[in-house]
């Protein structure tokens, strides 16, 4: 049998011209230049031994024979491309580790569900996570400690891909027999007047906070303040004070004395997103993981 001297890359060639119109158009498309696209065309014909392509100095259309390889050149890509996926599955089942690096408040109560439905599927596939603070986290991703994280900086840093999954609203929390406690919203100057837990300046939640209330009339004094979120809710459920919160932060058991509020006046949101190194490429494992949480995002707080 006739050996046929091409490869795939011959063939996206050919289908990258006809689905753009064009030699130009698809040489930008699959960055080759115009000769280099040329040359595998005509490999491909030598190969074999056809002409796919009517050529003028207007316009490129395919023969006869063109159009039905065409067909059968798809149908090719596509079963490469299955076969590849079923592969990567294949090596993401088999095993093999994944670090990634979150705020806490992503680590206690948005990772767990995520994570026992991933297990299900891949129960093989070590993971490790880093829970710290926003900082932390950006950083252990720059540094490659992790594959990939979830914060709410980084969107603006140059050698970070941020892959936005929600928007998540600030609230008041306060035990359920406090003097707000019945209230559908609390303004910020409305706060002032209760011993308030903040969190250090250090934290990337006091940064979100501060810019948000820079213009405001009345903002809340500290009369504690801590490094932690879930440290200022552990004072905040023994009864010392209040503290504005990621939604995400508040306990979900049941029997828990907190309970949340929008805060209005301003609304102040953060964005979570996925983070990565820019040009990092996901072993088959972390891609697996990082499609799963994308496509899963944290179900927004409901007042």
């Amino acid at each position: 049998m006739k050996q046929l001297r091409f490869d795939i890359a011959d063939l996206q060639a050919m289908v990258a011209v006809v689905d753009r119109g064009g030699f130009r158009a698809a040489a930008s498309a699959i960055n080759l230049s115009q000769p280099a696209l040329s040359r595998r065309i005509d490999k491909l014909e030598e190969a074999l031994n056809v002409r796919l392509f009517e050529r003028t100095t207007r316009r490129v259309a395919l023969t006869v024979v063109g159009r039905e390889f065409y067909a059968k050149a798809q149908e090719i890509l596509a079963n490469v491309e299955s076969s590849l996926l079923s592969i990567s599955d294949i090596a993401a089942s088999s095993g093999g580790e994944v670090t990634i690096a979150c705020v806490p408040s992503v680590a206690y109560h948005y990772l767990p569900p995520v994570i026992r439905q991933f297990n299900a599927i891949y129960p093989n596939i070590r993971i490790k996570v880093i829970d710290e603070g926003a900082n932390e986290v950006l950083n252990g991703v720059l540094r490659g400690e992790a594959d990939f994280g979830i914060n709410f900086i980084g969107a603006q840093q140059a050698d970070i891909d941020f892959e936005k999954i929600m928007s998540e609203r600030f609230v008041l929390a306060c035990l359920d027999d406090h003097p707000l406690a019945q209230r559908r919203s609390v303004k910020w100057r409305e706060i002032d007047k209760y011993p308030y837990v903040a969190v250090a300046r250090s934290s990337g939640n006091r940064l979100v906070l501060d810019q948000a209330l820079a213009t405001a009339e009345v903002r809340p004094s500290a009369v504690y303040e801590v490094r932690h979120v879930a440290t200022s809710l552990a004072w905040v459920a023994a009864g010392l004070g209040i503290a504005a919160v990621p939604h995400l932060a508040m306990p979900t058991q049941d029997g828990s004395p907190l309970i949340a509020i929008p805060l209005v006046e301003p609304k102040v949101e953060r964005t979570l997103g996925l983070i990565r190194k820019k040009g990092r490429k996901l072993s088959s494992s972390a891609q697996h993981l990082y499609d799963a949480l994308k496509n899963k995002p944290p179900r927004p707080f409901q007042a």
